[in-house]
């Protein structure tokens, strides 16, 4: 017999994307026709780490509330998430990231705080839970279904490089972004007939820079997934400056690429998940570049502008969709699940899938490893994501 639903709750972790909104607001609208109460937890795992059961209303005002429809209803014409977010893992919180009330004398650091979330979805009688995130968000999640915790998961990363699914909430938009802001930056690198080269997000996964230089025609394209030549890469852009009636070339590069025989740039300390800020390839790149071909070089990084404002169509139809399946999961009665999309449908797959492979570019279909360029080739039977 199916437990009913009484209430449940939902929270966004890791980077914000566009369509987080979009999938908040189908969760919340689909619940309250089901009469089933919506909890948001602010600022990711943050707000369960932080609520304390013996705390006063404002205190824990800060960490959760009661979402109504009035609240959600207009949500997903922005960008963002409203409940905001941060990168908090209950799993090995840092002692400067302990709250006060959970700290002791003696404890050893990262400490793992799982018991305490558990007691706070308990205390608040949070029936099932909605995680979206990226890897590192729903690796945790992952944990506390280690732990037993009702939840229906749903992927969201510009990155996509969720494992089990093909396609992750505001992946899509951060293409159309790039693709946009690539081909207006050959304004005025054409003006001034120079190299250009534009830094993209992407740690592990060059998938977001390989996509979008297909989608944009740019000469070179350096992913994270392939450690490049620098002398190499040079000459190819020289040369293809050289064959350009107009004089310029472009050069797309993942902020998370490596030089052969060099290591990934990162600079600061490590976050919860164990990630110091990347940056500095590109910026490295354009100077090398400069200094071996004897072209002026412009450097752009796109950074945030790939996330900012509104999802488009694609990402707001699949993060309402995402939100309509996690919902039809949760009143089916099952639990352990993150939404998904696998050759162009939707499905779902058991959410500790997230911690057991990882997802990259598959260079030797999709990448000339010679050439650092995109090769797109025989694409029937394949889904619209080429995965």
């Amino acid at each position: 017999m199916k437990r009913k639903i009484k209430r449940i709750a939902i929270l966004t972790g890791g980077g914000d994307v566009p369509g987080l909104n979009s999938a908040m607001r189908q969760v919340v609208s689909r619940a309250h026709k089901a009469d089933i109460e919506v909890l948001g937890f602010r600022r990711g795992w943050g707000g369960l780490a932080n609520y304390r059961i013996d705390g006063d209303e404002d205190w824990n005002r800060q960490w959760v509330s009661t979402l109504e429809w009035q609240q959600v209803r207009t949500i997903d014409r922005t960008g963002g998430t409203f409940l905001h977010t941060s990168r908090t893992n209950p799993a090995k919180v840092r002692e400067k990231d302990m709250p006060v009330h959970l700290r002791k004398e003696g404890m050893e650091y990262p400490a793992d705080i799982t018991e305490t979330v558990v007691a706070n979805l308990e205390h608040l009688e949070v029936d099932a839970l909605i995680p979206i995130g990226g890897d590192d968000t729903l690796s945790y999640a992952a944990r506390l279904n280690e732990a037993g915790y009702p939840q229906v998961a749903i992927p969201k990363t510009m990155d996509n490089d969720v494992y089990g699914t093909d396609y992750c909430i505001g992946f899509g938009t951060a293409i159309t972004r790039s693709v946009q802001a690539i081909n207006d930056l050959r304004t005025p690198i054409g003006s001034h007939e120079r190299i250009g080269l534009i830094e993209l997000f992407g740690r592990n996964s060059g998938e977001t820079a390989l996509v979008a230089s297909y989608l944009a025609n740019v000469d070179r394209a350096i992913i994270s997934e392939v450690p490049f030549d620098i002398e190499k890469l040079a000459e190819k852009i020289a040369g293809d400056y050289g064959k350009n009636p107009s004089h310029y070339a472009l050069l797309t590069i993942s902020e998370g690429a490596v030089p052969l025989g060099g290591e990934v740039m990162e600079t600061g300390e490590e976050d919860a998940y164990g990630h110091k800020k990347l940056g500095g390839v590109g910026l490295w790149t354009a100077e090398k570049i400069k200094k071996l071909t004897g072209k002026d070089v412009t450097y752009q990084q796109l950074g945030y502008m790939m996330r900012c404002g509104p999802p488009d169509a694609l990402d707001r139809m699949v993060a309402m969709n995402f939100g309509n399946l996690a919902m039809d999961m949760l009143l089916d009665g099952a639990s352990g699940l993150m939404t998904a999309l696998q050759d162009g449908k939707y499905t779902t797959v058991g959410l500790n899938s997230v911690i057991e492979g990882v997802k990259r570019v598959e260079v030797d279909r999709f990448y000339d490893v010679d050439e650092y360029k995109p090769v797109i080739r025989r694409v029937q039977n394949l889904p619209m994501f080429l995965r």
